[in-house]
């Protein structure tokens, strides 16, 4: 019962000796402004019987008064706080608002006055759901510990940037911002836990009933389960060779083998990416035609898939030039609420109907004609690790980060496969890729659920198309900027123009395959990244024991085989359904 007090104690005995530090670096014949002598005065005559004190003066008398002023007001300040303590019955000296706004003191800490000005004048309070969503965002502009972040592109905020800003010099060249991962964390447990969350519940959920038609209902669950688990494994071989080595994904990668594995690892980041960005496109169109054609179908005949994908690429073009990643919060906030929203209303819907009707016909156990599709679309789902390292580095105590890990992928495979197995149960063969279509087309909540899901998605993609586009840019521009050098922004311009674009003519070319496509995905682009990369990494750079190093070798052959063999089986399927 006495750690609260001694807490408190030791918190009030560092504020006072950060006090003293203040004052014995302010001249006491000045202080912040000519309302404040009072205060002081009054403060003097109080304390002690130093009737000499020469009478205060105002700080902007001083040379280059007005750049030290806010020291001097904060030392009024606290000597105004320890007076009100004491006699706050009879205390009753006139303050000006915009000095004391907030009814607080700032932390006596490096770079606490300027940061506290900072955020005061750039409205940066936002609420702690807000605040912790842009730094989730943030996360992205640290995709896979990279720091894909344009630091003179646009203008910096969050603490990162004032905190850059505070330790820049004043002349000479600007550096580079610093990742996140050479920063000291300060995110909690519980805040890394739903960050984790987060960052593995993604668009690949919604495919995952699909898949378990294409694989049968025991044979996807024991799929998913054991792609969780091996995956979680790669997670822990990854985090290792951080331990030792440091740095993000492709740092490890130049320092246990050398340039070209970080060019391999960044390409193959890149390309997942990009693969997830057409695959929410394709997604984005489908439902959108599903919405048109229960709510408006005379429409139809003019609103194709493949004109809906052009309708997105307008949305997306701008969206597409944004460079701060954080401008895109509240749009993923809002975003964020509409899938969970979406998906809470798909795992009732299947309950009850489960309940009602029973378990419908033709549920297969196992699909030896589609099997294939299965594997990866299990692996596609786990899409995370491109967030596992910056995620780490966030936290106050990284060494909790395991145990958060496998508990996370404890619950996002319950809730994988409860999606994916109470959907296929509930609709059997007619169970189709965009799960929201099964559901009653007449009904203005599911039609509204539809619109919502669109639009998450839609506003989502431009979050996953930005670490590769920053990733190409690097290697395209090097460390080049648009501020000021307006070739070199439109220059920009055009490639992320001809990105979207790109991603644009590949979705026309897989929609109406979306399993197969985001199969493909998962099987060629993800494997590698999830399976391949860290074993390897772990085999050459961290692993000791020969039975450790036979472990890591099998891994890699493992990942090896599943990415030959699922990628030309998944071709294979596609080819001759069409």
């Amino acid at each position: 019962m006495a750690e609260p007090s001694l807490s408190s104690s030791h918190q009030e005995s560092t504020q006072q000796r950060d006090e003293a530090i203040l004052s014995q670096h302010l001249d006491p014949q000045y202080t912040a402004a000519l309302h404040e002598e009072a205060i002081l005065t009054d403060s003097q005559n109080d304390e002690s019987s130093a009737a000499d004190t020469p009478e205060p003066q105002s700080s902007l008398l001083l040379q280059g008064g007005d750049m030290h002023r806010d020291l001097y007001r904060l030392d009024a300040k606290t000597k105004q706080a320890r007076l009100d303590k004491r006699a706050a019955t009879f205390s009753q000296i006139p303050r000006r608002q915009s000095d004391l706004a907030d009814n607080a003191v700032p932390t006596l800490e490096p770079g606490s006055f300027r940061r506290h000005f900072i955020r005061h004048q750039q409205g940066q309070d936002h609420p702690v759901l807000h605040r912790s969503f842009l730094e989730y965002l943030d996360m992205y502009g640290n995709f896979a510990g990279e720091d894909l972040e344009e630091s003179e592109d646009e203008t910096e905020t969050g603490d990162e940037a004032q905190e850059e800003g505070e330790r820049r010099p004043l002349l000479g060249t600007r550096r580079h911002k610093r990742t996140r991962s050479s920063m000291p964390g300060d995110a909690s447990n519980v805040k890394t836990f739903f960050t984790l969350l987060k960052a593995f519940i993604g668009t690949g959920i919604i495919f995952l009933p699909k898949a378990f038609r294409n694989g049968g209902i025991l044979f996807s669950s024991v799929t998913l389960v054991t792609v969780a688990a091996i995956s979680t494994l790669c997670f822990h071989l990854l985090l290792q060779c951080r331990r030792h080595y440091g740095g993000g994904y492709g740092d490890l990668g130049e320092r246990i083998s050398g340039s070209k594995l970080r060019a391999l690892i960044l390409a193959s980041v890149a390309i997942s990416q990009i693969g997830f960005v057409c695959a929410c496109i394709i997604f984005t169109a489908e439902n959108l035609r599903a919405f048109f054609l229960a709510v408006l179908p005379d429409t139809l005949k003019y609103l194709s898939t493949v004109r809906l994908i052009i309708l997105q690429l307008a949305v997306l073009i701008p969206l597409a030039m944004i460079r701060n990643i954080s401008k895109l919060g509240p749009i993923a906030l809002i975003a964020d609420a509409f899938i969970l929203f979406g998906l809470g209303y798909i795992y009732i819907y299947d309950i009850f109907s489960l309940a009602s009707r029973g378990m419908a016909p033709e549920v297969d156990l196992f699909n030896s004609s589609s099997f294939t599709l299965t594997i990866g679309s299990c692996i596609f789902t786990f899409e995370g690790i491109g967030l596992i390292l910056p995620i780490q580095s966030s936290m106050k105590r990284p060494q909790s980060f395991d145990g958060l890990l496998y508990t996370v992928m404890i619950i996002i495979t319950i809730l994988f496969t409860g999606v994916g197995a109470l959907s296929y149960a509930t609709f059997g063969a007619d169970t189709k890729t965009e799960i929201i279509s099964n559901l009653p087309q007449n009904s203005r909540l599911v039609n509204t659920v539809q619109i919502l899901y669109s639009l998450a998605i839609l506003v989502g993609t431009p979050i996953q198309l930005f670490p590769p586009v920053r990733i190409v840019e690097g290697k395209l521009f090097g460390p080049a900027s648009g501020k000021r050098d307006p070739g070199i922004k439109w220059k920009k311009n055009v490639f992320r123009t001809g990105v979207v674009l790109a991603c644009g003519v590949i979705a026309a070319l897989g929609a109406g395959d979306l399993d197969k496509f985001v199969s493909l995905i998962g099987s060629f682009a993800c494997v590698p990244l999830v399976y391949i990369y860290p074993a390897y990494l772990h085999w050459k750079g961290v692993a000791e024991s020969p039975w450790t190093k036979r472990g890591d070798i099998a891994m890699m052959v493992l990942g090896f085989g599943f990415m030959i063999y699922t990628s030309a089986a998944t071709i294979s399927v596609w080819v001759a359904d069409s």
